[in-house]
């Protein structure tokens, strides 16, 4: 039988099984990031009682009501209404530094920051501002029911890190919004974004800039609540590792098929990282002056670009083997 050019319909249907299979793959970049997700859930509700507990010390549910009585009796007063950021903060020490580089250090001063339930609060444990928003860990978590819809992708903000807004990058986070509820204000409200955002709200008492309101809590309580931005951010690390291994396999497995000529050899590549793939699937289912790397060789190269974490015993191991190979060189010299 003779064999069948690999064209770039072929080269693109094979690229996409293989990208299919490697985010299925049971590795250690999907392991973190599958049991971080599973966290997710405690993490926030554990949080939340705690953020719960600081403004109810403050805003007492006896305030509410008097606040609420108050608003509904007279059209001219609006003093009260449902939020799910915070600002809270603690009397501790603070070290400055000025101009000639001589430090100081002053007590009592408060220490604050910004704490944002909603599910594109930000997780920045440095920013302190109301308005920060964060969209990588809405993508993270619900990263399964954003790529089930057309024209929708969880991973937009990892595959264009470190690119210029465009066009292409626009159109996908703005989908991705859309379907979550994040955009389009409470008449687009989801139900992702709906049930997660009316899960972490509160009645407060002032006005709706929630730094104008910002609430004591003890130095445990706030500590407490930075662990838990840091986590989130642990989860979106964790996300990014796992596409980042992805895509780097994948920029190498293209490069690969750019330079096979064939569709064998393609279909043997895709077998090599452990697909079935035959021939007939291929073409069913719907050169360059590169350097050509046998399918078995990339396969290989390709498979050690994941589960790079070395246990303590592979080291130890791999610096015994290292050290008997210089002893043996030695000898040799000798």
């Amino acid at each position: 039988m003779a064999r069948i050019r690999l064209n770039n319909e072929y080269r693109n249907k094979i690229a996409n099984r293989i990208k299919i299979h490697l985010q299925q793959e049971d590795t250690q970049e999907k392991r973190k990031y599958d049991d971080l997700k599973a966290q997710q859930v405690d993490i926030n509700d554990m949080a939340w009682s705690v953020a719960e507990k600081i403004v109810r010390r403050h805003y007492t549910d006896e305030d509410v009501e008097k606040a609420y009585y108050l608003q509904n009796k007279f059209e001219n007063v609006s003093t009260i209404a449902k939020d799910s950021c915070f600002h809270f903060h603690y009397l501790g020490t603070k070290e400055k530094t000025n101009y000639n580089g001589e430090k100081t250090i002053e007590e009592n001063v408060p220490i604050e920051s910004h704490f944002d339930f909603r599910l594109n609060g930000d997780i920045d444990t440095d920013s302190n501002y109301s308005s920060n928003k964060d969209l990588s860990y809405s993508f993270a978590l619900f990263r399964d029911e954003i790529n089930a819809q057309e024209d929708c992708n969880a991973d937009i903000l990892i595959e264009q890190k470190d690119k210029d807004d465009n066009p292409h990058k626009r159109k996908f986070v703005e989908n991705n919004e859309k379907y979550l509820g994040l955009s389009g204000g409470r008449d687009n409200e989801t139900k992702y974004g709906r049930e997660w955002n009316e899960k972490y709200q509160l009645d407060l008492i002032g006005r709706d800039y929630c730094r104008d309101r910002s609430i004591a809590c003890s130095e445990d309580e706030y500590k407490f609540l930075i662990t838990w931005k840091q986590q989130k951010g642990q989860f979106v690390i964790a996300h990014e590792k796992w596409i980042e291994s992805i895509l780097k396999q994948m920029k190498e497995i293209k490069l690969g098929l750019k330079g096979y000529k064939w569709l064998d050899e393609g279909v043997e590549l895709a077998n090599e990282l452990g697909l079935d793939v035959k021939d007939h699937e291929i073409i069913r289912t719907n050169s360059s002056g590169l350097v050509i790397y046998n399918p078995k060789n990339l396969a290989e190269r390709i498979k050690g670009m994941k589960n790079t974490e070395k246990t303590r015993e592979q080291k130890i191991a791999e610096r015994v083997a290292y050290m008997q190979q210089q002893q043996n060189n030695s000898d040799n010299l000798n």
